[in-house]
């Protein structure tokens, strides 16, 4: 059977949402409708919790239902303030009622420290932010003494010092919109605080001084939207930091819309990407305040990336249940990427993009004709100092080289969301499975080290210190880390150049006091032949699809694209295909890796010269290319081989 037949063969049918051309305002509505309808099927008898799954997170059962109940509001609420009609918004409004009575035997109970109910009072005071004429005009007196009660319950309680302020400052806002009791002094505090996070050019930090996470949390997912979000709703009340929101989002649109490729697919990097498609929320807030970007980001170049990368995700078929509710996971249901607060109900954060529906059809965004990614024929690498970034477009390919951001706290595979290389929109990152063999640790875009002859390794989590400098007009990322006492990688990661489009560079010194192995990864591609869905073999004269290995490189060519990895100093390192744990990858279920390896002995300082050729297959006519791609090899600079010369 070919791979093609078999993909035809479901287990449920396509969900409306990925029927939905997503070219107009009420194909929005439509999408948004079709998400929130599965939910009624989960839902409490008053409405007041969702149950989306059965697995479990670190908080409580009816905290994760008030998951299921509250995000989608997200989306539910700009569709109403819009003027367009939800048949379902009767059952929301009863949840709301019954959530928030303590007489109720579905209330929702108060707010504690640390609370997870602190996250979902945010769409809740939203929603009453501006929607109110459905959520809280019904309301009895005493029902909205119960909303104002439950909101305000968390104004004496501690939370996380993160994006979560945003969380209190939204549920004060909700009530402050309608006339009802909150804290101004607790709005203005959170507020002050929430600005101390920012660090220049429109970036801010997703918490304090002391670490670096600059990830979608700091752009869609919580900061910058947020921000926006407020910029409208309190530009009466607090017009000077409405207006500095907006300034923070002018500059960060500039470097945020690097992010996102032509196709309309994000760089996956970070935490918490079951979020799906409020990576692209950002741009839906833009609208919701009606902020006008510096050129070249017009309203039809908004509305493409935000339309493109809804429509990518209409293709990405397998990311409901089969009762059409969303599933943990990305491109497919998956949990070993999930964070250990992902609730079965938390992927509807999604909705967060739907913001643009507040605005009628009348709006420059809805009437602009979509435009192309400004960006998409032209050479790009781009130094972002504060999140410790290149930004790139080069060969066809957007991605990213990475160093310096961490995670304050332990979080799942920490080292695969934060620690890599690089980060593409067109190859997805890998997590690990287990911690037992090089294949389940997946060492994509890494450098994995042993001391244990290969029983347990480690990834870069965190680097001592990290920095972009200029050679030659290039931008070059360097960063230093010490997985051992006794061990201690320098790493040099360089951009492409126009002659080897397609290839960056890492160059690694290695000192160390202790045997290693070592294995390093180019990007993950889809493990399977097109042609009949059987795993890739080793190429032959008719195959044009495959894999390759040998001394000093390794090669692989699927539906993916082409990628591949090549040592440029050292001749002992031999190449080699890893055959990646099953769904450890964020968009292909099965997948194989390109992979360099070499052993060190104690007392060695050694140089590892590292190049990654990647030809994504949404770049035209790259079947027919990437032979010559992958044969115009890239050179160490000048600059770094004298360098390498003299250490």
């Amino acid at each position: 059977m070919s791979a093609s037949a078999a993909n035809a063969n479901r287990a449920f049918p396509l969900h409306p949402f990925s029927k939905n051309p997503l070219r107009s305002r009420q194909d929005v509505v439509d999408a948004v409708a079709s998400l929130l309808d599965p939910l009624a099927g989960g839902s409490s008898p008053l409405h007041a919790l969702v149950k989306v799954g059965s697995t479990g997170t670190r908080f409580d059962e009816t905290a994760a239902q008030i998951e299921g109940y509250a995000r989608p509001l997200w989306g539910l609420a700009p569709l109403l303030a819009g003027g367009s009609k939800y048949a379902g918004t009767e059952r929301f409004v009863n949840g709301l009622i019954a959530g928030t009575d303590p007489e109720s035997p579905e209330f929702w109970g108060l707010m504690e420290d640390m609370d997870q109910r602190m996250v979902e009072a945010c769409p809740i005071g939203y929603t009453l932010a501006i929607a109110h004429k459905d959520f809280w005009s019904p309301l009895t007196e005493k029902q909205k003494k119960n909303v104002e009660t439950w909101l305000g319950s968390m104004n004496d309680k501690d939370m996380p010092n993160t994006n979560w302020l945003w969380f209190r400052v939204f549920a004060n806002l909700g009530l402050a919109k309608n006339g009802a009791i909150f804290s101004q002094d607790r709005l203005d505090a959170d507020i002050k605080q929430l600005n101390t996070f920012y660090r220049g050019d429109g970036w801010s930090n997703d918490g304090p001084e002391g670490y670096r996470q600059m990830d979608y949390y700091s752009g869609s997912f919580a900061i910058q939207y947020l921000q926006l979000l407020y910029a409208r709703l309190a530009a009466d009340t607090d017009p000077e930091q409405a207006e500095e929101c907006r300034n923070r989002a002018r500059m960060y649109a500039l470097d945020f819309v690097h992010y996102f490729d032509p196709e309309g697919r994000a760089i996956t990097f970070g935490r918490s990407l079951t979020y799906r498609w409020a990576m692209v929320a950002f741009w839906g807030s833009v609208v919701f305040a009606d902020v006008e970007l510096p050129a070249p980001l017009s309203w039809g170049v908004v509305k493409g990336i935000w339309l493109r990368n809804l429509r990518w995700w209409t293709t990405q078929h397998d990311i409901f249940q089969p009762n059409g509710m969303l599933s943990i996971g990305y491109s497919y249901p998956n949990t070993y990427l999930a964070e250990n607060y992902n609730s079965p109900g938390s992927p509807y954060w999604c909705m967060l993009a739907f913001a643009p529906l507040a605005m009628p059809e009348s709006h420059p965004f809805w009437s602009a004709k979509e435009e192309p990614h400004p960006f998409a024929e032209q050479r790009v690498a781009k130094p972002l100092p504060h999140p410790r970034h290149i930004v790139l477009r080069s060969g066809g390919h957007t991605f990213l080289l990475s160093s310096g951001q961490s995670c304050h706290y332990p979080l799942k595979a920490t080292q695969a969301k934060y620690g890599k290389f690089a980060y593409s929109a067109a190859f997805a990152y890998s997590v690990p499975t287990g911690s037992y063999t090089l294949e389940q640790y997946v060492p994509e875009s890494s450098l994995a080290l042993s001391d244990d002859d290969g029983e347990m390794w480690k990834l870069r989590r965190a680097v001592d210190d990290s920095r972009i400098e200029e050679h030659d007009g290039l931008a070059v990322l360097i960063s230093s880390m010490k997985p051992w006492k006794d061990v201690v990688v320098e790493t040099y990661l360089l951009p492409p150049v126009q002659e080897s489009e397609n290839w960056h560079l890492r160059i690694h010194r290695i000192r160390t006091g202790r045997d290693l192995k070592t294995a390093e990864g180019a990007f993950a591609v889809y493990g399977c032949r097109e042609s009949d869905g059987r795993a890739l073999t080793a190429f032959d004269e008719h195959k044009v699809e495959g894999w390759t290995q040998d001394w000093g490189e390794a090669l692989a060519v699927s539906r993916s694209g082409a990628v591949g990895i090549a040592e440029l100093l050292l001749h002992e390192r031999r190449g080699g295909i890893l055959d990646a744990d099953a769904n450890s990858n964020l968009v292909e279920a099965r997948t194989v890796l390109p992979t360099l390896h070499v052993d060190l002995k104690a007392g060695e300082t050694r140089w590892l010269a590292t190049a990654v050729f990647a030809m994504p297959a949404s770049v035209d006519g790259w079947q027919g290319n990437w032979k010559k791609g992958w044969s115009v090899k890239p050179t160490i600079p000048a600059w770094l081989m004298d360098i390498i010369a003299q250490k």
